[in-house]
């Protein structure tokens, strides 16, 4: 081979390494980042589902009967539900539950409310969850102490409560540096639940006869009594998986299932299919099978791997949370939050100071109020399972309008998730006055100021289109009576581009002049993840004074209307922040006994108004060059 076969064979050989390289570290964090959640399950689940069973000594039955429903409900909820079809129902590549809401939402020419109402509950119940996550998988692998040194008990919950707090305080600090040995760690965790599974295997093979799916069902059917309960412990199993849907924009369909199918799923199954073989044996070590099948060697070990382990996960659970309620105010869902970027060159590496105190307070709360991971087991489940049963929904939806299928197909396949999702719902909601209040105590409170915000502002918008003067009329009025213009660009800012800003026409009230550029800006939001830099700015003149700019961003954008405002230039708007003036309405609302929302709600709305970030922060305007004119509105 000559040199020039040499050099050719090289560079066509060194894309595709790469693209290999690449891959690996995308199924790498993967793990680190999509599973730490249901990778953390094997430490509480089995134990959990003994414990609904009842028995002092369980038979090997139960044993085998509890392994089936816990292989099945993997299989049919991660595996086949969401591996298999919830991932390719992506928006653009990002998914979540408002993802899926707005794509729902957008195969319909006139957007129905419901599948909204259905987004902000799914919103809601996830943020429910995200409370519970971290205190539970903590809890649960610092309770190892009292298997490797019972003596030491004691300390559980206060060193619970110090790692939790670590782990909320450093958030502001980012995620980015922390989060690079994420897929080691967990790629370790995942390979020593599997070694240890295959050790506890090897000493009972009889355990596998649990993959028969028969000993599942003929367990329930003979165990009706428990079989609600039994359900709601097994359902511990796949929480978690909706991750696997929730991070899709992070990394990839194809990484993240790839993930799936050669590690985390044969992994997870042999720990749980070991810890069964293990209780065969010794059926008094149901108490924690997950620590007492290990060595003894091994459990301190794996008792500071499980815990590292849970603080992962429950990092993936508070960054996910940030990046719903950023999504959720983009989609103006909610109203305007401080958003701290912690990196440079990651834009997804986002901290959100309200969210994370209210998440720190939440956690620590759960934990001093339950004290065990058994306890919080009860509250655990019932969000998720909700969650799991409108996912299925709005992808019944979506298979009928945006996939094309036939309504009769889109039933057939949704329905057994329907079905299974909704029987897990119902396991969960027997343990409701156990704990299973908290999340749904939460979901509704954040429902109430999902909806509470969405519907102030849609009274807000009409009030103006009513009260308000047109800005056709407006530019009407200009015509025939100019006033005096002054040099510079004044920029308008306004949600109704048909409506004249409030802040125009109080500034000609008291001021009697006008810029000699006039822009009417709006910002829009897509629904889709992302907008493109060159669809961002749309310029439309008017008249030789006025322009009407719209900027359209995507629902995980981040608005930052100076540095779009320099994208204008390339469409002829010789864009020059020291000689631009930005207007801003500061409207004071005041509550209505008549009409609009009910009472409490319209004081509701405004208490949520008045604490939201201003206009001016959370759109990246400089201070210096905005003028806030305030005005009154009674809603």
């Amino acid at each position: 081979m000559d040199q020039t076969e040499t050099a050719a064979t090289e560079a066509a050989v060194a894309p595709s390494s790469s693209h290999k390289e690449g891959f690996a570290l995308l199924v790498l964090g993967a793990l680190g980042v999509v599973y730490g959640d249901i990778g953390t399950s094997p430490i509480y689940a089995l134990r959990e589902a003994l414990s609904a069973v009842g028995s002092t000594v369980p038979s090997p039955d139960e044993v085998l009967g509890l392994l089936s429903l816990i292989f099945w409900a993997l299989t049919l909820v991660v595996t086949v539900k969401y591996v298999g079809f919830v991932s390719r129902a992506d928006n653009n590549g990002e998914g979540g539950a408002l993802s899926l809401m707005a794509l729902a939402r957008s195969s319909f020419i006139k957007r129905p409310k419901w599948i909204l109402w259905l987004g902000i509950i799914s919103a809601s119940l996830f943020l429910g969850d995200a409370m519970i996550t971290p205190a539970i998988s903590v809890l649960s692998a610092v309770e190892g102490l009292e298997v490797v040194a019972p003596h030491l008990d004691v300390w559980v919950i206060p060193i619970t409560i110090v790692i939790l707090v670590t782990l909320f305080t450093v958030q502001r600090f980012g995620t980015g540096r922390v989060s690079m040995i994420f897929g080691p760690v967990t790629s370790l965790w995942f390979l020593s639940l599997g070694a240890i599974g295959v050790w506890q295997i090897i000493q009972n093979p009889g355990v596998l006869w649990a993959l028969n799916p028969v000993l599942g069902v003929s367990y329930l059917a003979n165990h009706m009594v428990v079989a609600a309960a039994v359900m709601g412990a097994i359902f511990l199993a796949v929480t978690g998986g909706e991750a696997l849907y929730a991070d899709l924009g992070h990394f990839g369909r194809k990484p993240i299932v790839v993930a799936w199918l050669i590690l985390v799923f044969p992994c997870l199954l042999l720990n749980y299919f070991g810890q069964g073989a293990y209780v065969l044996m010794h059926p008094a070590g149901q108490d924690n099978p997950f620590f007492y099948a290990q060595p003894e060697w091994a459990r301190l070990p794996m008792l500071l791997l499980a815990t590292a382990a849970t603080v992962i996960a429950s990092q993936a659970v508070i960054t996910g949370a940030y990046s719903l309620v950023r999504q959720a105010v983009n989609l103006n869902i909610l109203p305007r939050m401080r958003v701290l970027h912690t990196s440079e060159t990651l834009a997804g590496q986002i901290y959100l100071p309200q969210v994370n105190a209210i998440l720190l307070v939440a956690v620590i709360v759960l934990v001093l109020g339950f004290r065990s991971s058994n306890a919080l087991a009860s509250t655990y489940g019932l969000a998720v399972s909700g969650d799991m049963l409108i996912t299925a929904s709005l992808l019944l939806v979506i298979m009928w309008r945006r996939w094309r299928w036939p309504v009769v197909a889109a039933i057939a396949v949704t329905a057994p998730f329907l079905l299974l999702d909704f029987s897990f719902l119902f396991s969960n909601s027997i343990k409701f006055m156990q704990g299973g209040w908290v999340p749904t105590l939460v979901a509704v409170a954040l429902t109430t100021l999902m909806i509470t915000w969405t519907t102030g502002r849609i009274l807000l918008k009409q009030k103006a289109q009513r009260s308000e003067m047109s800005l056709k009329e407006l530019l009407g009025n200009l015509e025939k009576h100019p006033p005096p213009t002054v040099p510079g660009t004044a920029v308008f800012l306004t949600n109704d581009p048909v409506t004249a800003p409030t802040s125009l026409l109080h500034s000609l009230k008291h001021y009697k002049v006008l810029h000699e550029a006039n822009v009417i800006l709006t910002i829009a939001t897509d629904p889709t993840p992302h907008v493109a830099e060159d669809q961002r700015v749309k310029i439309e003149p008017i008249n030789e004074l006025f322009s009407l700019v719209t900027l359209t961003y995507g629902y995980m954008d981040d608005p930052d209307i100076p540095k779009a405002l320099v994208l204008a230039r390339k469409l002829g708007w010789k864009f020059d922040i020291m000689s631009t003036s930005f207007f801003i309405s500061h409207n004071t609302i005041k509550p209505s006994l008549k009409g609009g929302m009910p009472y409490w709600q319209d004081n509701l709305f405004i208490l949520m108004a008045r604490n939201a970030t201003t206009a001016t922060e959370f759109f990246a305007i400089p201070s210096g060059r905005v003028v806030e004119i305030g005005t009154q509105v009674i809603i």
